[in-house]
């Protein structure tokens, strides 16, 4: 999977995206098609690091952002966000219900 990074007013180093990639890679176990995956960096004002993520998936994007001073605190709050949503496209089918439960009358 391609991840293209990006940072503004922020350097992405090699151990920042060495983690980026290592927690997207674990993304792919939910067995999703995913076709491109976005990760942007910013710095706030408040000295905040905002880290947003957004993954192609044949049936739309998944979109997670967070906001953390830890930079590494925020990439695995989007990370677990965007799992959460990968189970939630993967297991929805599933849990579609086939058939209506019947209710039973009673007659007095």
């Amino acid at each position: 999977m391609k991840v293209n990074i990006t940072g503004k007013n922020i350097d992405i180093t090699s151990a920042i995206r060495d983690h980026i990639e290592s927690k997207f890679k674990k993304l792919e176990k939910w067995q999703v098609d995913i076709i491109g995956c976005q990760a942007s960096f910013s710095e706030e004002p408040n000295k905040q690091k905002k880290f947003e993520a957004v993954i192609t998936v044949p049936k739309g994007q998944l979109i997670a952002s967070a906001t953390h001073e830890d930079l590494y605190a925020a990439v695995n709050e989007v990370e677990q966000k965007l799992e959460r949503q990968l189970n939630k496209l993967r297991h929805k089918p599933e849990a579609r219900r086939s058939e209506k439960p019947e209710l039973e009358l009673e007659e007095e």
